[in-house]
């Protein structure tokens, strides 16, 4: 026998032996018999694709009951009509009693807490430390839980004389009316090799989805990179000679150029100025110099 084989001996071994009483439970959660089984199915499917890690857990039942309670009891639920959790039993059995029926409506009015509280303490007979561990509250929490939901349980269903009784009575009386055959019997669990299949599809379709979904932002990428500007470019250097030049009002141009025309015309004149001194300094030296010639 090959090693997968083994694998799948030992998951329909454990969902032959725990899956009915998952669905009891689940459907005390929830009350509706068809989410219970969904929530059933839907753990086991989990568990066998992480089967090597159900394995090997020293409570792989209470690992499968993990999934199943987080599933029933998700509150986006809540926010499809198909999937809310019922407010009693949709479709109590013929055969059960008043009582019978009277019980999972009023752990229905519970909180989900509480509700997953009682199940496991005083429904599956868990000792107080593990069922803290399992709803992952502290045992001063849990013990809290379990206190009032007793007492709310007590005020709606007087009959079932949970008043005046110790706790552990209390939770001896809940335990066997809550092992009884209940309404969830109608709805029987699917085949292990069913749940193992739809596992396998499941897992292949999410394989299929995350590739795709990775090809596709590669490709949206790519085309972004084409299509982006590329801005790495440098500039084009410009000539030093064509640089430009701060750009100047006209009133300050106009000025600009009148100053320089005063300065144009300060130079004729100093220019002319010193013309007519040479001439005169010449005329000079001559004059000196004629008598002597004489």
């Amino acid at each position: 026998m090959t090693q997968r084989e083994q694998a799948a001996t030992a998951f329909d071994d454990l969902h032959t032996r725990h899956a009915a009483a998952l669905m009891q439970q689940a459907y005390l959660l929830t009350g509706r018999p068809w989410l219970a089984r969904r929530a059933v199915e839907r753990g086991f499917r989990l568990a066998w694709q992480c089967w090597p890690e159900v394995a090997v857990d020293p409570d792989p039942a209470g690992w499968v009951r993990a999934a199943v309670y987080e599933y029933a009891l998700t509150p986006w639920h809540q926010l499809c009509p198909g999937l809310r959790t019922a407010r009693g039993p949709r479709r109590p059995s013929k055969a059960a009693g008043a009582s019978d029926g009277a019980l999972p409506a009023a752990l229905l009015c519970l909180p989900a807490p509480y509700r997953r509280a009682l199940l496991l303490h005083d429904g599956l007979g868990l000792g107080l430390a593990e069922t803290a561990a399992e709803i992952e509250a502290s045992t001063p929490a849990a013990a809290g839980r379990l206190t009032h939901a007793r007492e709310r349980i007590a005020a709606l269903l007087p009959e079932l004389g949970l008043d005046g009784h110790p706790p552990e009575r209390q939770a001896a009386i809940l335990r066997a009316r809550l092992s009884g055959p209940l309404s969830a019997a109608e709805v029987t669990p699917r085949a292990a090799a069913y749940v193992r299949s739809g596992s396998e599809r499941s897992a292949r379709r999410t394989t299929r989805a995350a590739f795709g979904a990775t090809g596709l932002f590669a490709l949206v990428t790519l085309v972004v990179m084409a299509l982006a500007p590329d801005h790495s470019t440098p500039p084009p250097k410009r000539p030093l000679a064509t640089a430009p030049h701060a750009l100047v009002s006209p009133a300050r141009q106009r000025s600009a150029d009148t100053r320089e025309q005063r300065n144009a015309a300060r130079e004729r004149r100093n220019a002319a100025r010193e013309q007519g001194n040479a001439a005169v300094r010449k005329k000079l030296r001559e004059a000196r110099l004629a008598p002597d010639l004489r």
